[in-house]
């Protein structure tokens, strides 16, 4: 084995250590904070101390059920994630076999207003929404809120449909057109269930993605309509205690559900594999 090999060998060696090392932070960094989390929802003391707690206790999670503020939070954001998913499957959809469809002019800056709230800022969004909204005369939080996570959870879902589109075999839509099917026929019987992998994964996404979001939320709330993440941030203000860790195994918990319905419905190796571009 001459020097250069030998070289290149353990350059390769140190590449791959220093790679698994990098996962491993990462890893940590991702993990640890949620196990600390989940640790002190369940802590039995009636304050934040110190780990590991002496006994363990479901009153954190009490407190935060009997707290009315935090109660009508959750049921607001799981009305507006319901109607966010469930419009922009609708508008997703439409958008994306328009623009997978189509040829004409402009079509790449229609993509791009599209997809524009994954690059502006929440912060500035949020704010140029409530002007907007206020000009117009909505003042109700629950619009606001809803036209909100309506806006910036529609990239997921047209996203996600689209590269089914992309990744589908057309000949078997032209197949249903020359053996007589009509547009609509072909559509409802051969592209959607085709895409459905991309349907479903959008909505999956757009749901976590509405649940979880605060930036937003913050501007377009009013007193009486906010959503549970909005709740949370001003229960910390007030008076910070462990039912804020309470609430995170709350959403974790919520997402672990969402992860194990795609994984149902879709599979992963058809989300992160070929069976999505097939």
């Amino acid at each position: 084995m001459t020097a250069d090999s030998n070289a290149k060998m353990w350059g390769d060696r140190l590449a791959i250590t220093g790679t698994n090392i990098v996962i491993g932070l990462g890893l940590v960094f991702l993990i640890v904070p949620l196990l600390v989390a989940g640790l002190l929802a369940f802590d039995a003391r009636d304050y934040l101390g110190p780990l590991p707690p002496p006994g363990l206790s479901l009153h954190w999670f009490e407190k935060l059920f009997s707290q009315d503020y935090v109660v009508a939070g959750l049921t607001t954001s799981l009305e507006i994630a319901v109607l966010a998913t469930v419009i922009n499957v609708v508008i997703g959809t439409a958008a994306a076999v328009g623009l997978d469809r189509g040829e004409f002019r402009g079509k790449g800056v229609i993509m791009g207003a599209f997809l524009s709230p994954l690059i502006v800022p929440a912060v500035v969004t949020g704010f140029a929404l409530l002007l907007f909204l206020s000009k117009i005369g909505v003042v109700s939080g629950f619009p606001r809120l809803l036209a909100g996570h309506v806006i910036i959870t529609l990239p997921y879902a047209l996203r996600a449909t689209l590269a089914s589109l992309v990744g589908r075999d057309r000949r078997l839509t032209e197949a249903a057109l020359i053996l007589g099917a009509t547009e609509k026929q072909a559509f409802w019987s051969v592209t959607l269930p085709l895409i459905r992998t991309g349907i479903v994964t959008g909505a999956v996404f757009t749901f976590a993605i509405s649940m979880d979001d605060v930036a937003v939320s913050l501007f377009l709330t009013d007193p009486t309509t906010y959503t549970l993440p909005v709740a949370l941030v001003s229960n910390m203000r007030a008076s910070f205690d462990l039912t804020i860790a309470a609430a995170a195994v709350l959403l974790v918990g919520i997402t672990a559900v969402l992860i194990i319905i795609l994984e149902r419905l879709v599979g992963f190796d058809r989300l992160i594999g070929q069976g999505m571009f097939r």
